[in-house]
């Protein structure tokens, strides 16, 4: 803070007991006040899918995976809605680099984009906080289930085969991609790879944001048979209630026909 903010603020304090920090004054003194950023979900405005996945791929190359689909979404939204989206730290997001912090966990595409989707329609109401997990869990079984990257960005360094990861998980994805690619998992062409896969989840969640918005969102994807009969016994309310999740099973895991009854 200057020596003129610092005085401003000294002669509200001395006129007033306690200097009360109105959104001007707050904005002249470089504060920023409560108020002055809503809570979730953020009001949304449709965005070009495409230019999601463009602004998406070089952030990748910056910030990695969760950075690049974060920054896909929320900085084309700085853009087209300004506040309180200019407000938003997207480099909050290299956290999730490589399946958060190289630990190849969760995807960190689909970690990014996911945090997007709930910032614009998430919230503590029961009501909005079930709508934005709608919409994600519809990102994730597509993400499981389709053959991608299915975008390719203008300036590509190089020429990437798709592949069906069935599974959210980096570890699996990039390895079910490894062997149908024939590359490494640590070469050049797996980065691109993955810049592809960010801006191709961004693009996809923006989809599904703008069909939202347009109250025009249907679920398509299904559980598959084999995890619906594995829930029946290890997740709630089953025999063993000893798991939990929504995960393609056969994605990690054996069938279990050998084991089973």
């Amino acid at each position: 803070m200057t020596a003129e903010r610092r005085d401003l603020v000294k002669l509200l304090a001395a006129g007033a007991g306690t200097a009360v920090l109105t959104p001007v004054i707050a904005q002249n003194i470089g504060a920023t006040p409560a108020t002055d950023r809503p809570e979730v979900p953020w009001r949304y405005r449709k965005l070009d899918p495409v230019a999601v996945a463009e602004r998406a791929y070089p952030a990748y190359y910056k910030g990695g995976c969760c950075y690049a689909s974060f920054e896909g979404i929320v900085g084309e939204l700085k853009k087209e809605a300004g506040h309180p989206y200019t407000t938003m730290p997207t480099e909050m997001m290299i956290f999730g680099e490589g399946g958060v912090a190289g630990i190849s966990s969760l995807c960190g595409a689909l970690n990014g984009a996911a945090a997007a989707v709930f910032l614009v329609a998430g919230g503590f109401d029961p009501k909005k906080k079930d709508e934005a997990f709608a919409l994600i869990r519809e990102l994730f079984a597509w993400y499981d289930h389709e053959a991608l990257p299915n975008y390719r960005p203008v300036n590509a360094r190089y020429e990437i085969k798709a592949s069906v990861s069935k599974s959210p998980l980096c570890h699996a994805s990039v390895t079910n991609w490894c062997k149908a690619s024939g590359f490494k998992s640590f070469s050049p062409e797996r980065a691109e790879r993955c810049g592809w896969l960010a801006a191709s989840t961004a693009r996809h969640a923006v989809e599904l944001l703008n069909r939202n918005a347009a109250s025009a969102f249907k679920a398509t994807y299904r559980l598959s048979t084999g995890t619906q009969s594995c829930r029946n016994c290890h997740d709630k309310g089953g025999k063993l209630e000893n798991s939990r999740g929504m995960m393609d099973c056969g994605g990690c895991h054996f069938t279990g026909k050998l084991e089973h009854s």
